[in-house]
């Protein structure tokens, strides 16, 4: 292990409950008074969002609102969210909602005077420098979800439509300027999603802990992290509205992204591929290959999953964590196969070959080539441990 790396953290985050009241300040130490706000077309519709948009209003703000975006946003949400952006003559977003939502946003404001395509930048080599850095606007960046954590990082994920494949965009200048994380906000999740994006955030700080490169910051962050979950996710499936549970897991889901710019593995690999080609729901798909994933990797990470383990308070055993894993799973309702997500094999060849080419692979603690994808895949299609 070399013990040199690249070390960034996040911007401002206004965190606890009631705390969207202070959107309007946000955005003006933002430098944004003219906002887009980027959501989802559900979300557009309930309350919270035309509260915000009200408060906005009576603070002398007119946000417009854009909600042309996918649950797995592709390219032409972006750029239909770029032409809103430029008719209305924006300054900044705000992005609301889940990690569709904050995603598309982000984008938007980093690619609305870019002359390049969106896939110039993709999260690999140096791309990102191709960017004019100065033409990308603020982003304000308000979670919905617990899960995904892009309010508080520097890339986005958007697919391919033409081949089907999900793409990461990065550039460092993409990260918001600000985050406000109400608990509040993300009450009203349903007990399926609220386990989905629970299970992303574990996913995130599970893999960041287990990548090989030197990071101890991130590391903290990332056992700190899994603490919250464990002891906070199943809380928030079974009692929607216990708003300190739901706090525990947005803040756990702002470390999971954190952390993870160490570096993530074989979950987000295989979960990316498959998500672009059955429109999985991600935090889902990870859950599903996270056991297997983990058994994969045992042989490079057995002694640090025993910290790990000891951490949580579990007997400090490589066997105790993932049964715990799979406890977890069983308690909030998370199905144990990719099969039980409607997968075959029909498509088996071509996820290993996909999963071994994202940016993500990379970052596996076990090298990660094509044998190892297909042994995942089809263990996790089987529930074979």
């Amino acid at each position: 292990m070399q013990l040199t790396g690249n070390w960034n953290y996040p911007t401002t985050v206004r965190f606890g409950a009631g705390r969207i009241a202070e959107l309007a300040d946000a955005m003006r130490d933002a430098g944004i008074s003219n906002p887009l706000l980027v959501t989802d077309p559900n979300l557009a519709a309930m309350p919270m969002v035309k509260n915000a948009v009200a408060a906005l209003s009576a603070a002398g703000v007119a946000a417009k609102v854009f909600s042309d975006v996918r649950p797995n946003p592709v390219e032409a949400n972006i750029q239909a969210g770029i032409v809103a952006y430029k008719a209305g003559g924006h300054d900044g977003v705000v992005a609301f909602g889940g990690g569709s939502a904050l995603d598309a946003g982000k984008l938007i404001a980093f690619l609305h005077a870019q002359t390049r395509p969106v896939w110039d930048f993709e999260d690999r080599a140096d791309w990102w420098t191709r960017a004019d850095a100065a033409a990308i606007a603020p982003v304000v960046a308000v979670p919905t979800t617990a899960g995904t954590g892009s309010e508080v990082g520097r890339a986005a994920v958007v697919t391919h439509a033409a081949t089907q494949t999900k793409k990461i965009i990065f550039h460092p200048h993409m990260m918001p300027k600000a985050a406000i994380c109400d608990p509040e906000l993300t009450v009203g999740m349903p007990p399926y999603l609220t386990a989905g994006t629970g299970m992303d955030a574990l996913s995130h700080c599970l893999e960041a802990y287990c990548v090989a490169s030197y990071h101890p910051l991130a590391e903290g962050i990332a056992l700190e992290g899994m603490r919250l979950v464990k002891e906070n996710l199943a809380r928030a499936v079974k009692k929607g509205n216990d708003v300190e549970a739901r706090a525990h897991m947005m803040a756990a889901a702002a470390m999971g992204a954190t952390a993870f710019q160490k570096g993530l593995g074989a979950m987000h690999a295989l979960s990316h591929p498959i998500g672009a080609l059955h429109d999985t729901h991600h935090g889902i798909t990870n859950a599903v290959l996270m056991p297997y994933v983990l058994r994969f990797n045992r042989a490079a990470i057995e002694e640090k999953i025993e910290r790990l383990a000891n951490y949580l308070g579990l007997a400090a055993t490589f066997d105790a964590f993932l049964d715990w894993v799979l406890m977890l799973r069983e308690d909030i309702g998370v199905l144990p196969t990719l099969a039980d997500l409607g997968l075959t094999d029909a498509t088996a060849e071509r996820i290993a070959q996909m999963a071994i080419e994202d940016p993500t692979a990379s970052g596996n603690p076990v090298p990660f080539d094509l044998s190892g994808a297909r042994r995942i895949f089809h263990d996790a299609m089987m529930g074979r441990l």
